[in-house]
């Protein structure tokens, strides 16, 4: 029996007495039965999930590539360009060095940390001549960039040993702010300490300054230091690299087309929550009101429904909208180009295994991309005066252009007076440069995407839990050109009248969380610093512990320091304010008007006036201190009065009282909202 059923192992076991344990008619039953199980299972399921694929701009592939390491050494890449991006330049930069590569006889890859397994960098050393570069921006007070928070967990938590990896980082942040470029620094240093070799020091990219000089300086110095290391020499390719092939589809059913949506096709129409960055809600607008009585300036005070959206915020978070671009502009890009601005196109990328299938969301029209998708009203980088100046026919105007993306001091003027000093966007630079014609679908693939603008929060959720409100001020200058530039995202805004001819205006919008929070124990007095829309955070605070207040809770001091320019023209929720005051609400509201007299009279002023009053509460009765506004002279100058209080009051000397307000921010009791 042995040896036969060795030599036939289909036959069936048979039990000890010779009997088959299952006959052919219980073989064919369990077939069939098992048979209509699958069936029944696969053939469901796909029925189900078919509406969901058709949507889909690419069937969705079995699993995405997890490890950048496969993924180079199946393409051949040895240079890895991580970007921690939250508007965009990271990833441009990131780009642009990854481009570079191919000039020094290279191959690299620009990676989002969030789409990769970064424990993988160990593994680096793989790979002959391997380079790990991280573009590395800094967000709000010193953090990571959303897409590079998991990677920066794993850097604090991991032991890794990085030996015989080598790297280098490029930092992008602004000097105004308190934790200037300290993403970067942190990634640098703990690469560092983790045994990975820095082949070239750490770039300080600074926005408040020139961040384009910075990055092309860093870069000019950079490669050389590269070809040094690995013992190679640049391959004199200059030219320019596509990266993307243009397709222009004829007879595309509508209803494959992308009109701005920004993740899932169709998503506007049909609106599923969560909602996100890629997947943004559509709030209609229900106020659109004027705030100042006068002055030249138009600040607005706007609300967005958000009922059914399963959305929720917290005073002090961020809403995030998503804006258009002006018509004007885009017919006069179309214009001045000789396109039609209807036709459809998809811009498809030469590397088929990159992550990146396109530059946007494709197919779409070029009306569509330069609407919605691409930035058309910043000044444009070195780069893509780099990459347009072959399409010039003057060669005055070609060399200008490629001087200008040059790192010589003559090209860094040039740059600096003719595009950013004189704030020339693409159209401008078009306009100006009658011998450049380059095609769309080039510039297309060259101009940055279109990011979201973030505004605080203007309301508390407690008292509008349906609602979310933003106050801004419409941005609008003229240029040394004469020409008048409009701020995309305000003047946006500003036409978003509440309903339209019966046609209800809507903004694409989500929320971005934020660490200005007010304190735990509502008892905690809190001083609020916030002039002009920079009040915006505080109407939310204030509302909540008016809120806090009618609940029976107890609220400690509610201390207001607000600053605009004259008392009749731009005093912000003037009535309101008065009213919270009056309810005992605001415990004391402290305005400056700083031209209502022939002596500037500004929010740090009144506070020094109050020093008394305000060390009492910091120091004794533990208030909690917010400042939202400009970064770059009110956040620095209130700081500066913080200090002088804890010297004169405190008797510290300077370097302590530094350091007793650092104490108060690890603490979370000094939080700042700011920009520049």
């Amino acid at each position: 029996m042995a040896d036969s059923h060795t030599e036939d192992s289909t036959q069936p076991e048979l039990m000890e007495d010779g009997e088959p344990f299952l006959s052919n008619l219980d073989i064919f039953l369990f077939s069939l039965i098992a048979g209509l199980i699958i069936y029944w299972v696969m053939f469901r399921k796909k029925a189900e999930a078919i509406p969901e694929f058709k949507k889909l701009e690419t069937p969705a592939p079995a699993a995405r590539e997890t490890s950048f390491i496969e993924k180079m050494k199946k393409t051949g890449k040895n240079i890895v360009v991580f970007y921690g991006s939250q508007t965009g330049t990271g990833e441009e930069f990131a780009n642009r060095l990854s481009k570079d590569a191919q000039r020094y006889g290279m191959k690299g890859m620009a990676a989002d940390p969030e789409e990769y397994d970064m424990s993988e960098l160990s593994r680096l050393k793989e790979i002959d001549n391997s380079l790990a570069i991280f573009c590395m921006a800094t967000y709000g007070e010193g953090d990571p960039t959303d897409n590079a928070q998991d990677f920066y967990d794993w850097l604090q938590e991991s032991d890794a040993d990085l030996d015989g990896v080598n790297f280098t980082v490029f930092a992008l942040g602004n000097k105004t702010y308190e934790h200037y470029n300290a993403m970067g620094k942190y990634v640098d240093k703990r690469l560092s300490e983790l045994g990975a070799k820095r082949i070239f020091d750490l770039g300080m990219g600074d926005d408040d300054g020139n961040l384009e000089e910075d990055f092309v300086s860093w870069r000019e110095q950079f490669w050389p230091a590269v070809c040094e290391h690995f013992g190679v020499e640049a391959t004199g390719e200059e030219s320019s690299i596509r990266q993307y092939e243009l397709k222009v589809h004829e007879d595309l059913n509508m209803n494959k087309i992308y009109t701005g949506e920004l993740g899932r096709l169709k998503s506007f129409e049909n609106q599923k929550p969560p909602f996100d960055s890629k997947n943004p809600f559509l709030s209609p607008v229900t106020v659109n009101r004027k705030l100042n009585k006068g002055g030249d300036r138009h600040l607005m005070h706007l609300e967005l429904d958000i009922t059914g959206s399963k959305i929720r915020y917290e005073s002090g978070d961020h809403v995030a909208v998503y804006p258009t671009n002006d018509s004007n502009i885009v017919n006069k890009l179309g214009e001045v180009l000789g396109v039609d601005l209807d036709t459809v196109i998809s811009l498809n990328n030469l590397d088929e295994e990159s992550n990146k299938k396109h530059p946007f969301p494709c197919p779409t029209t070029y009306r569509t991309a330069l609407t919605h998708y691409l930035d058309v009203t910043s000044c444009p980088r070195t780069n893509v005066l780099y990459e347009l100046a072959q399409y010039a026919s003057d060669p005055k105007d070609q060399e200008n252009m490629r001087k200008m993306a040059s790192s010589s001091p003559e090209g860094k003027a040039l740059y600096q007076t003719w595009v950013l000093d004189s704030s020339r966007n693409i159209l401008a630079i078009l306009e100006d440069l009658p011998s450049l014609r380059p095609p769309i679908d080039h510039l297309c693939e060259l101009l940055p995407r279109l990011q979201a603008r973030y505004y605080s929060i203007a309301s508390s959720s407690k008292v509008h839990p349906n609602s979310i409100h933003i106050c801004a001020v419409v941005v609008e200058y003229q240029t040394k050109t004469g020409r008048t530039n409009k701020g995309v995202a305000t003047n946006w805004l500003k036409n978003k009248v509440p309903t339209d001819n019966g046609h209800k205006a809507t903004v694409p919008m989500y929320i971005r969380k934020s660490q200005f929070r007010l304190p735990f124990k509502s008892s905690n007095p809190v001083i609020m610093i916030g002039p002009g829309t920079g009040i915006a955070p505080f109407m939310g605070f204030i509302q909540e512990r008016a809120w806090l207040k009618q609940q029976g809770k107890e609220v400690g001091e509610t201390v207001m320091y607000f600053g605009c320019r004259h008392k009749n023209e731009d005093f912000l929720y003037q009535e309101e304010l008065e009213a919270f005051e009056k309810e005992e609400v605001l415990t004391q509201l402290n305005v400056a008007f700083s031209r209502d007299q022939e002596k500037k009279v500004y929010v740090q002023h009144l506070l020094k006036n109050n020093k008394e009053e305000v060390w009492r509460q910091i120091h004794k009765d533990n208030a909690h201190i917010y400042i939202c506004g400009d970064a770059r002279n009110m956040a620095r100058d209130v700081q500066s009065v913080f200090y002088e209080i804890a010297e004169e009051l405190g008797g510290m000397t300077h370097t302590q009282a530094v350091d007793y307000i650092k104490k108060l921010m690890t603490k979370g009791r000094y939080s700042q909202d700011v920009w520049s």
